[in-house]
């Protein structure tokens, strides 16, 4: 991902530097980098806040993605911003380090989870995540709106129960198929693979297309061998950004009959994280149970 800013959105910046960080009606502006953690937002903050999320496209290739001034505009004048990190969206931070604001606060999903750019920056997969950043959520909206502290409190009680019963399902899938050996196009479910205790294989293959560089003859052949030998249960490929590469495995996977499980990298529009999460571990579950038929 890249951002450019040039001169209208630098005055865009000094502009809206000066304008005041709520909302017309007075609600919290909150900015979320990827749809689903401004999802969570609106679930910790209710009505008291009026979320802008960045990314919201399914069809949107967010490694492609470039700040327009609107976007800059939206950055600068928030209140609260919430953001991946781990290298995932490097344009949040550029815009911020040239749109400083005295008292807003910065969540960054990395630094909850003490996640470096090294690893996988796919966080939201991961359950303990969500849970994190819905709690530092709570805090920032407790410390902007103090007189409501008791009502962000509760919401985020009732975000905690709501993922109940995602875990429950995790727990199932997890007890039935723990060991199974899956592969995928890129590490995007790599963190709800390991909560699931599914043995992922063709790691070099992913990291390879996550980083836009060309996976290895050797990588690609040890791909298609896992296909054609059935030693992989499923495989996961990412709906949003598939090269020429991936979609001849995806072919082969087809025709030997290797259940294939698309996910994403923003939530589907209208839905909310649990729902996005549970559909995707329904779907998982569905190819697990068809491969072993």
């Amino acid at each position: 991902m890249k951002l450019r800013i040039g001169r209208t959105a630098t005055l865009v910046l000094m502009m809206t530097t000066l304008a005041g960080a709520r909302a017309p009606d007075g609600r919290i502006t909150v900015v979320a980098a990827e749809n689903f953690y401004g999802n969570v937002a609106r679930q910790i903050g209710g009505g008291r806040v009026a979320v802008a999320s960045i990314l919201r496209n399914r069809d949107q290739d967010p490694h492609l993605f470039e700040a327009s001034p609107a976007v800059v505009r939206e950055i600068a004048a928030a209140q609260i911003v919430v953001y991946n990190g781990a290298g995932y969206d490097p344009w949040m931070t550029k815009v911020l380090r040239v749109a400083p604001r005295r008292g807003r606060s910065v969540i960054v999903a990395a630094d909850l989870m003490h996640e470096k750019e090294t690893g996988n920056p796919h966080l939201w997969y991961d359950p303990a995540t969500m849970l994190a950043v819905a709690k530092a959520l709570a805090a920032a909206l407790a410390a902007a709106d103090p007189a409501h502290k008791r009502d962000y409190a509760a919401r985020l009680q009732t975000f905690v129960v709501s993922l109940a019963p995602l875990n429950k399902k995790i727990a199932a899938i997890r007890s039935k198929y723990a060991g199974a050996a899956v592969t995928a196009s890129e590490p995007i479910a790599g963190y709800m693979a390991s909560a699931l205790k599914l043995r992922m294989r063709n790691r070099r293959f992913q990291r390879a297309i996550m980083n836009g560089t060309e996976p290895s003859a050797s990588d690609i052949a040890a791909f298609e061998r896992d296909l054609k030998t059935h030693k992989v249960r499923i495989m996961f490929y990412n709906k949003q950004a598939s090269d020429n590469v991936v979609q001849r495995l995806l072919a082969v996977a087809r025709a030997e009959h290797v259940p294939v499980v698309g996910v994403t990298e923003t939530s589907p529009l209208g839905m909310s994280y649990q729902n996005w999460m549970s559909a995707e571990l329904d779907e998982t579950a569905k190819a697990l149970a068809g491969s072993s038929s």
